[in-house]
Parts: C-alpha cells; structure tokens; sequence
C-alpha cells in the first residue's frame, strides 16, 4: 500500500461521536457477553436438555463458528445491504436468536438459536470497530478505542460472573432474555444516530463469492471442531482427528487462494495482509485475545475442579480483572495521547507477563483475595496492550477499507481465542500427566516418610473398619493428593508460558511503526497529510 493513503478522512459524521458510540457499545457488549456466559451454565442446560456434558460444549462452539464465519464476509454485506441497514439487521437477528435461545426445549434447538445468534452477533463486531475508528478524528481515536477495548475485554471476563449469578439465582434462559430488552433499546435509538458515508452504501451489481464462502465455511467448521474435540480424542492420535485437520488446512488454503485469484468480488480483500502495521499489529492480537480468552477459561476451572468454588464465586474471581482493565482503560486514553501507542503497547505486555508470572506462585491455601493482584495485573496488562494495537494496525489504512480491514482482524482474534482455550486444555492435561509421572515414585514402600504417613492416616481410619481397608483408604487419600498437586503444578506451569509468550512477542514491536514515525518519514519527503 502507499503511505500517501495514510490516514487521510474524507468524511465526518454530522453528529457528536460519542453519542454514535453509545448505541454501538451496547451492542458489541451483548456479542462479547454472550461468548462467555454460557460457560457456566453448561451443566444445568446439559441436564434440562439430558444430554452429556460434551454435548452440551456445541452450545459454545456453534456460536464462535457462526461468529467466526459471519465477520469475514461483514464487508460484503455491508455493500449488498448498505452499513447501517446490516448493522441493524445483525442486531435484530441477534435479538430474536436470544430470544429462541430462552426458550429452547432441546439440545437441537437450543444449538440452532446459538448458532444463528452467532450470525447475528458476528457482524456488529466489525462494524462497530469501523464506525468508531472513522467516526473518530484521528486526535482522538486513542480514547475511541479505548472504548470499544472496554467493552470487547470487560464483556468476556463478567460473562462467567454474571451467568453464575443469574444461573444460580434465577435460571439459565435468563443469560439470554437480558439481551431482549438492550436489543430493542438499541434498535430504536440507532437509526437516528448512525450516519451512512458515501462508501458504506448499498452498492448495485454486487455478488456473492459462493466459492469463497463454501471454503471459509468448511475450514472454520473443521478447525472448530478440531480444537473442541482434539484435546479429548488425543489430538493426532486419533484417525478422524487427523482428517479433520487435513480437511480444515486444505479448505484454508483453498480459501485463500480463491480470494487472491478472484479479481472482480472476493469475498475479503486479502491485500491489506501487505501493510505491515495491519499485518504485525493483527499477529500480536491474536496472541493477546487467546492468552485473555486461555486463561478466563482456565482460571474458573482451577478454581471450580480444585478448590470447590461455586460457578458463581469463581466467575466472581474474574472481577480484579475487570478492574485492571477499567484502570487501563483510563490510562489509554490520557497516556496514549502523549507518549503514543508503541510505548503503551510494550508497558501492557511487560505488565501482562508479570500478571502471569504472578499467577505461577498460587497454591491450593489460597482466598479469593490472594488472586486479585494478578488478576488485577492481568486485566491492566491486556488492555494496554490490546487497545492501542487496534488504532497501530489500522492507521496506515484509508476508511474505506476499515470495514474490511475490521472483518479479517477480527476473524483473526476469533481464531486465537479459539486456539488459546484449546492450547490451555492441552497444555493443563499433557503438564498434570508430566508431573504425576515424576511424583508417582515417591508413592513407595522403600519411601520412609511415605509409609509414616500411611500409618499415620490408617490409624485414624482404623477406628472405623479393618486395619487392610484402612490402610487402603489412606493409599488412595495420599494418591488423590498427589494428583491434586499434579494438577496445581500444571496450572502454574501453563501461566508461567503465558508469561514467557507475553515477553517473547515484544520484539514484534519494532516491526510496527508509530502514526508519528511515519507522519516524518512522509514529512521528510515533503508528502503532506490532511487531518
């Protein structure tokens, strides 16, 4: 791309642009919601539905696939139906899917809502992002996406806080009525908010890239499954597992080189792959939304499977979190400004590997309380790093191409957050069967402190059964410690490679340039750029 394209707005909005944001942070806080707050859930609506609790993950999968195949193709829509007429209807469907979600009497149905709540929900992701990046003045496109950062970081980390509330308190349909009545709110006020620039309009003569589509679909159809089901079927293991990989590879390439062939309508415009901050700022990303989304899964599960926290408290273990990235949220704005996004970019990933590393000393004696700080540090750390990267990856591009632009990045991050919830599973099983293996020897009868404390624990049994049982029952406690510790020690050891990941993407940093680096760079070469 030539950088005399560079952050040149051609259009503003008549309207004050906070006021176009309202209703779109409403809106992109349903979709992120709604990517988590099933999660706790799952148990109670695998027993309405009488199904087993793999079954019921499809609830959760059906939705990202839905997700993750409606935002790549938000850019085709958008000139097929005009910007805001799809934005609207992207809501509505999302609306009347929550609704089927409420009412569904079979896992059947129930996965037919959530998949078509995923249509519905995928198109106001990108859409929003786009609105907001060229609704903005380039000044203050900073506080605009610490904004939408708020609202895409904040929604996902009190999805499991708030379902485990409504779930315990109320019941499961609930998680979804909530969305009814912001869905309404936000469908009558947008219409008289939302302006249509020239570029964004219904365009004539445009066709659908039935190729394209039918290759996008199958590739994230069988990768999607390839993450769900991989971990349990011992990933490459498994024959099945192995063709499902080698459909969805197959499928991607297929994917990419129609795209790159079709000239005239593809479905995405892969061209925007060859500007470097776009490209190096997407990457970075994508790590970033699957270490917040890795570790919101991991963090409840520990806490839930080892320490017996309800749904409800380990969801509410997530709020420090929350609080972290409102205090970013803060200082992206009045940082940003004055010392730009690179710098702020690099704080987020130091602070996010210290959050991790933090997490790497827990222990099973642990409250709520002595998790707050790393959460607190995690929450901060992801928001300085990923908010500022969204307006750093998109300002080398013109406004047209935002939506695009929006639609592939996000796609993107949908990816990585699906790969990193897999890679956490991965990574807590194969680490806990590591450490059982290095522990179980000391489960022996040349073992001196082993067979104490055997005697020790047996003669507290023996009061209550035969002297052989009770020596078997306190083997089996000491066994079921032992596991319990492998567990623990896979847990810290999966935060610690989120810590050493945090700190070994920093060197992508210097591959992505500041707005100000290269306003000089063209300044130098007497290229003048409008504001």
């Amino acid at each position: 791309m030539s950088e005399t394209n560079t952050i040149t707005e051609e259009w503003k909005p008549s309207k004050n642009p906070w006021l176009i944001a309202a209703p779109l942070m409403i809106a992109v806080f349903m979709y992120a919601l709604d990517e988590t707050i099933s999660n706790v859930a799952l148990p109670y609506m695998a027993g309405s539905f009488s199904v087993s609790h793999t079954e019921s993950t499809w609830i959760i999968t059906s939705y990202l696939i839905a997700s993750g195949i409606i935002i790549t193709t938000s850019d085709f829509f958008c000139k097929l139906m005009g910007r805001n007429n799809y934005f609207m209807f992207s809501l509505f469907i999302f609306t009347i899917a929550s609704f089927l979600c409420g009412i569904s009497h079979s896992i059947g149905m129930m996965i037919f809502s959530r998949f078509l709540q995923g249509l519905g929900g995928g198109g106001i992701l990108p859409l929003t992002q786009a609105i907001m990046l060229e609704s903005f003045p380039k000044k203050q496109r900073a506080q605009a996406m610490a904004l939408f950062g708020l609202g895409v970081i904040v929604a996902p980390i009190v999805g499991p806080a708030l379902g485990g509330w409504i779930t315990e308190n109320w019941s499961w349909p609930f998680i979804y009525y909530i969305n009814i009545p912001f869905g309404i709110f936000v469908l009558s006020i947008a219409p008289k908010l939302l302006e249509e620039p020239p570029y964004a309009r219904k365009q004539k003569n445009v066709t659908m890239d039935f190729v394209g589509f039918f290759f996008l679909s199958i590739w994230l159809i069988a990768f999607q499954v390839f993450l769900d089901k991989g971990n349990d079927a011992d990933w490459f293991g498994a024959t099945w597992i192995c063709w499902t990989f080698a459909i969805s590879t197959i499928s991607f390439i297929l994917f990419a080189l129609s795209q790159v062939l079709n000239k005239k309508n593809p479905l995405v415009d892969l061209s925007i792959l060859k500007d470097k901050n776009y490209l190096f700022g997407t990457i970075i990303q994508v790590f970033l939304m699957g270490a917040m989304m890795g570790s919101a899964a991991m963090l409840p599960s520990m806490l839930q499977s080892m320490m017996g926290y309800t749904s409800f408290l380990s969801g509410l273990s997530m709020v420090p979190r929350g609080a972290g990235c409102l205090v970013a949220t803060v200082l992206n704005a009045t940082l940003t400004p004055v010392i730009g996004e690179k710098p702020m970019v690099i704080m987020g990933l130091i602070i996010l590997g210290l959050g991790s590393l933090a997490f790497g000393e827990i222990n099973l004696q642990i409250a709520l309380s002595n998790i707050a700080l790393p959460n607190f540090l995690f929450g901060m750390g992801m928001v300085m790093a990923l908010v500022p990267l969204i307006n750093l990856s998109c300002c080398t591009l013109k406004n047209e191409q935002l939506t695009n632009a929006s639609g592939v990045q996000n796609l993107f991050k949908n990816i990585g957050a699906a790969v990193g919830t897999s890679i956490v599973t991965t990574c807590v099983s194969r680490f806990a069967q590591i450490h059982q293996y290095m522990m179980v020897g000391k489960l022996a009868d040349t073992n001196s402190i082993f067979l104490e404390r055997v005697q020790a624990l047996a003669s507290s049994f023996s009061g209550l059964t035969e002297p052989i049982t009770a020596t078997y029952m306190a083997q089996t406690q000491l066994y079921q410690q032992l596991v319990q510790q492998s567990h623990l020690w896979a847990y810290i050891d999966t935060f610690r490679w989120f810590a050493m990941a945090s700190f070994a993407i920093l060197p992508l940093m210097l591959l992505v340039r500041s707005p100000k680096s290269i306003e000089k760079k063209l300044a130098k070469k007497g290229i003048n750029i409008e504001d």
